[in-house]
């Protein structure tokens, strides 16, 4: 079974587009034709080898199932499936979102709604 969320990695002025109604993607996501998302066991692989720099930084969490198949499961790092949205990510799929925090452990603190 497929998770029913994933996560997003913006920057700032990421989320300051996506907060006007929508995401059309980085300049990466842009450059492969698809939004890259990362499941809640995948983010913190997914921080430590892209966003490794830090800065303004945050995660929101997306509804996979409102996005409905523009979603797609294809295999990217080790092998391992990965979900892409083709097409942008709306404001109203996001369900939560905050600034990136890492626990004691060093994972990335997933966003809380409420």
């Amino acid at each position: 079974m497929r998770d029913t969320a994933a996560f997003k990695v913006l920057t700032g002025a990421d989320l300051a587009e996506l907060e006007g109604g929508s995401f059309a993607g980085s300049a990466d996501d842009r450059r492969d034709g698809y939004i890259h998302l990362s499941t809640a066991t995948q983010l913190t692989a997914t921080v430590d080898k892209h966003y490794a720099d830090g800065g303004d930084l945050h995660v929101a969490e997306v509804d996979l199932e409102a996005l409905g198949e523009a979603i797609r499961w294809e295999p990217s790092r080790g092998g391992e499936d990965f979900p892409h949205l083709y097409g942008s990510l709306p404001l109203d799929t996001v369900v939560a979102y905050s600034p990136l925090e890492r626990d004691d452990d060093g994972q990335v603190k997933l966003p809380v709604t409420g």
